[in-house]
């Protein structure tokens, strides 16, 4: 018997036009014939944060997908989401797409911004609770913080617009950049309360934010632009009114990392869904 012939991997950047920033992820845009642990011994073998597969189209630019991290399926990865919406594009042009996702359904729209193509997804409705204190001691003692390292304006909080995110915001740039933490007791930490990601936050302005995201449980210190938590940022933002219910955030993630990235965060009153854009190209 002849075996099944290898799937094409191509490699994106998300949330940068530079191939050596964002957020890189594999793409497999014929997923049909792979089985879990062949995707996942894909993403695995990539080694980057996820890598999104492509397990059927249903017509109409719609199409199911899967995020695996080089660990475990993730329900939902907003970089990839962005890349895999960008390799489309450069297959069958800029268009509207729709992803089912583990998490739900997400629109994408593609179009080209002068020589760039640019992609906004648009989330699945989110939502924000609290962190009970025993859990937020433990997260601050994982990353080797001290409760004066936080910032009393923006108060510790699990958010979820497609995977559950904790967010901590640092009250100085420094903390921020000065990232080293127990990777094991993180992780067990975040298995215990199902996060993907920790959104580990600074405030330079009203609508600018530096962020970093640990992502222990994906088998990965750290995720260079994190879309999934963009997202559940923006309704953190919103449910705690940081800022207007219309507003455009601007996220910069990846320069403590050497890959810096840009991610825009949309959010409208008249829809509580949050929309999160970039750019991205190919990488090699």
């Amino acid at each position: 018997m002849t075996p099944d012939p290898a799937p094409e991997v191509l490699r994106y950047t998300a949330f940068s036009a530079d191939p050596a920033g964002g957020n890189p992820a594999g793409v497999v845009l014929d997923a049909s014939g792979m089985g879990e642990e062949a995707m996942l011994a894909v993403a695995a073998e990539l080694g980057y944060s996820e890598s999104a597969f492509l397990t059927e189209r249903t017509g109409g630019g719609a199409y199911g997908i899967r995020y695996f991290s080089p660990k475990a399926e993730v329900p939902f990865c907003g970089h990839a989401t962005v890349a895999t919406a960008l390799a489309l594009a450069e297959r069958d042009g800029p268009g509207e797409l729709k992803f089912a996702t583990a998490a739900g359904p997400v629109p994408v729209t593609v179009v080209r911004e002068g020589g760039e193509l640019r992609a906004t997804l648009t989330s699945v409705a989110p939502r924000v609770e609290e962190i009970a204190a025993a859990d937020l001691t433990e997260a601050l003692t994982a990353l080797d913080w001290a409760a004066a390292d936080l910032d009393p304006a923006l108060p510790p909080r699990i958010a979820y617009a497609g995977a559950r995110h904790l967010v901590l915001a640092a009250a100085t740039r420094e903390r921020l950049a000065d990232l080293a933490y127990d990777f094991a007791r993180l992780e067990a930490l975040m298995h215990r309360l199902d996060l993907t990601t920790l959104q580990l936050v600074w405030r330079e302005g009203p609508g600018v934010f530096h962020v970093r995201d640990p992502f222990p449980v994906g088998g990965v210190v750290e995720d260079p632009a994190t879309g999934a938590a963009a997202a559940a940022f923006g309704a953190y933002a919103r449910e705690l009114g940081l800022v207007p219910d219309t507003a455009v955030l601007t996220l910069h993630q990846g320069a403590d990392m050497g890959r810096p990235g840009t991610l825009t965060v949309e959010l409208r009153a008249e829809d509580a869904r949050i929309r999160v854009s970039g750019t991205g190209t190919r990488i090699g």
